[in-house]
């Protein structure tokens, strides 16, 4: 006699499309991961003082960092966890190497008010990426409410690939110290600094403004490092400059008009009887 056979029980085939969208979420998640890996390798670089391997490395990382969001947001496969995994990175890669990569090459002559100079610049970092987080639906479209923490840690880099050659005097040890500073304090500000993210790549642009890009990008190609130091310094110094414009602005609109005199009205009947 023969037993009765399991019924089968037929898994419904997922379509084409949504296994697309599948591998869609994950592309930007890779990037993320090599953000990350970046960040890990630029520390382990620093620690063996292989500052200009560990500084590479950092810029790497933002440019991964880059593509991830706008990949994200071409593909419009953003999601919460994308966005908060996105921070995680950025905390190693941008908070973690770049204070590590500064304490190694400027500020280790300067014991323990080196350390925590670098402590801070991670912290405000940190702070930067969770004000980001928490107030993201506040924010003014175009603008980022201070530095951006992969900015500040370019700015850092940057100033260590100008001169891999660890710092040894006291006093150029006092200005890395203020520079480390300057960045910290940018990064928890409220000074607004352009994001670009309203930049649409998408639309057709004019022959003009490609052919500007492809200048840029030969710029860059021949002299990466001075290219990227100036727009360094640019950006760095764009938010304090444009915050003291509005500031000057505003006072020009809200000045007050010059009152005229006060004439009594006895003074005023006397006049137009004389």
């Amino acid at each position: 006699m023969r037993m009765p056979q399991a019924r089968r029980i037929r898994r419904p085939r997922r379509s084409s499309r949504e296994s697309l969208r599948r591998g869609i979420y994950i592309i930007p998640s890779l990037f993320t991961v090599g953000n990350m890996l970046c960040g890990f390798a630029s520390v382990l670089h620093a620690i063996n003082n292989r500052l200009e391997i560990a500084g590479w490395l950092i810029i790497v990382a933002g440019v991964l960092d880059g593509l991830d969001g706008r990949i994200a947001r071409l593909t419009k496969s953003s999601s919460e966890f994308g966005r908060e995994y996105d921070s995680l990175a950025d905390v190693v890669s941008f908070g973690v190497a770049p204070a590590l990569l500064a304490f190694q090459w400027g500020l280790v002559t300067a014991g323990r008010l080196g350390w925590a100079v670098a402590f801070l610049f991670l912290v405000a970092g940190s702070v930067r990426l969770a004000r980001f987080n928490v107030k993201a639906h506040d924010h003014e479209r175009g603008f980022f409410v201070g530095l951006p923490i992969p900015a500040g840690a370019g700015a850092v880099t940057v100033l260590v690939l100008a001169s891999p050659e660890p710092v040894t005097t006291k006093v150029w040890s006092v200005a890395v110290l203020a520079f480390v500073l300057m960045v910290s304090l940018l990064m928890v500000s409220a000074v607004r600094y352009r994001s670009f993210k309203d930049l649409d790549l998408r639309q057709q642009w004019p022959a003009t403004m490609f052919f500007v890009l492809a200048f840029v990008l030969a710029v860059v190609a021949f002299s990466p490092l001075p290219t990227m130091a100036v727009c360094a310094a640019c950006y760095l110094l764009s938010g304090p400059l444009e915050f003291v414009v509005r500031r000057l602005r505003r006072r020009k609109v809200v000045a007050p008009v010059p009152n005229e005199p006060n004439v009594s009205p006895v003074e005023g009947l006397d006049a137009g009887h004389s």
